[in-house]
């Protein structure tokens, strides 16, 4: 095994995707706006080196209208999971605007969702906004409640390290 592992986002859990879908289908006709986290690829049992997109970290704080989501920087957690932005259009179109651009400094996927939000309604960008592949992954996510699946001793044991 090596020792470092890529950080290329080598796809999108399809989990995923539907939920981000989801959740800017019911926030419409308000932009959506989340941050993406992804998970090494060989952690989900795939036999190659990369992450996929396994979380989408919506911020305390965003603001929203038809227009424009804004995300209060102050409470973007420092991640080193973090790999890309994910923001709805409500008006269908799947271009980054000039706005867009600016906020896609950080990260290498950067997705917008488009109006009606079906599978297809949804493109990837790269950090210049220009189109990206991104596929659709088959995987098995963690357990959403084996996050919060602790004790007060692995607290202790975490704080001795």
């Amino acid at each position: 095994m090596r020792l470092f592992r890529s950080r290329e986002v080598i796809g999108i859990a399809a989990e995923t995707l539907d939920f981000a879908l989801e959740a800017a289908a019911e926030t419409h006709p308000n932009e959506y706006m989340g941050l993406l986290r992804g998970e090494d690829a060989t952690r989900l049992g795939l036999d190659r080196d990369g992450l996929v997109v396994t979380d989408v970290l919506v911020i305390p704080g965003t603001v929203s209208d038809p227009y424009s989501a804004t995300v209060r920087n102050d409470l973007v957690p420092n991640d080193f999971r973090a790999v890309g932005s994910i923001h709805s259009h409500p008006n269908g179109v799947l271009r980054p605007s000039d706005a867009d651009l600016d906020t896609f400094g950080s990260g290498t996927a950067h997705i917008i969702m488009g109006h009606p939000y079906g599978p297809n309604d949804w493109e990837t960008f790269d950090q210049s906004g220009d189109p990206r592949d991104l596929p659709v992954i088959d995987v098995d996510l963690p357990d959403p409640e084996s996050f919060f699946d602790f004790t007060q001793e692995d607290i202790d044991a975490e704080l001795d390290r």
